[in-house]
């Protein structure tokens, strides 16, 4: 994704250049008239420019800054659209319908994907019949907003992998709510807590409030739940009855409801994380199972690679 918006921005960053420092060579190769307000086509390059920079910003982010990518793809919409309505009530130049065809069309198909992607990444959806990553690929592959990957911070420091709901759901805020206490645990065992959410990176500030000091991975594709074993819940899972004392227990302390912020069928999950191996864990069978650090690090006396799931 990033390649091919560096691409379109490169593309029409050069295009704006060469529309408005050479505004009538086009027209001169293909034989027409030169435009008696050149200023309007150099107007289109300025356009042309200006859409060329936010391809190359969306390039770093594709998936957080989709609005840039959406914006682009509607103009690519409307221009094909026109040379629709132009060839139904007459023949076009050749000429101009090739630069149609290069300066929107063969964009339509890879910007239409990354849409696709993104919506797809918003609603938590993995790739249809992807395997889950290995540890060592995680490892690799995401990173924790302080910088270093999972597998770097791994091997200097056991990690407490907490895996969020969605931020909206009641077990989640509960978990905000107390997220000084599991700090406490985690540096009491000497270990660094992590926390692991579905939003786009950055997107989860608004929830952490002052607590941002805390380390987060941002998983908007939930691969790295699928790599710790995480699945969707089904409907005894999320609202089955071993949910509902612990939901209203949650609401009668002020928890509340959000808004769906993440998947809504995502379960959660705690782990002890160190040296790519998951030396103890926890996942939720519905979705008010909490973390249990005590208990996690209590686990270590079975040895490793033992899994409980808090009651």
């Amino acid at each position: 994704m990033p390649r091919i918006l560096v691409a379109a921005g490169i593309y029409h960053v050069l295009f704006a250049v060469w529309v408005v420092c050479w505004p009538n060579i086009y027209f001169d190769w293909i034989g027409c008239d030169r435009p008696n307000h050149p200023m309007l086509w150099r107007g289109l390059g300025f356009l042309s420019g200006a859409f060329g920079v936010g391809f190359l910003i969306a390039a770093r982010k594709p998936i957080r800054h989709w609005p840039l990518v959406l914006i682009g793809f509607i103009k690519f919409n409307l221009v094909i659209i026109t040379l629709a309505v132009g060839l139904f009530e007459g023949p076009l130049p050749r000429e101009i319908i090739g630069l149609v065809l290069l300066d929107d069309l063969i964009w339509w198909f890879p910007f239409a994907a990354i849409l696709w992607a993104s919506a797809q990444a918003h609603a938590g959806r993995p790739p249809s019949g992807a395997p889950p990553l290995t540890l060592e690929e995680a490892g690799e592959r995401y990173k924790l907003s302080s910088g270093e990957t999972l597998g770097e911070a791994a091997s200097q420091r056991t990690l407490v992998l907490v895996f969020l709901r969605h931020f909206g759901c009641t077990f989640t805020r509960k978990i905000l709510r107390e997220l000084e206490d599991l700090k406490r645990e985690a540096d009491r065992h000497d270990a660094r807590l992590v926390l692991v959410h579905m939003l786009a990176p950055g997107d989860e500030s608004e929830y952490i409030d002052e607590r941002r000091e805390i380390a987060r991975i941002a998983d908007p594709m939930c691969e790295l739940y699928r790599s710790f074993g995480l699945g969707k819940g089904g409907f005894l899972e999320l609202f089955g009855p071993r949910v509902w004392i612990p939901l209203i227990a949650a609401l009668v302390k002020g928890c509340g409801v959000g808004h769906l912020a993440g998947d809504g069928l995502q379960l959660p999950g705690a782990f002890l994380l160190r040296d790519g191996k998951i030396i103890r864990g926890q996942r939720a069978r519905t979705q008010a199972d909490l973390p249990d650090l005590p208990g996690l690090f209590k686990g270590l006396q079975d040895g490793p690679g033992t899994e409980s799931v808090p009651a």
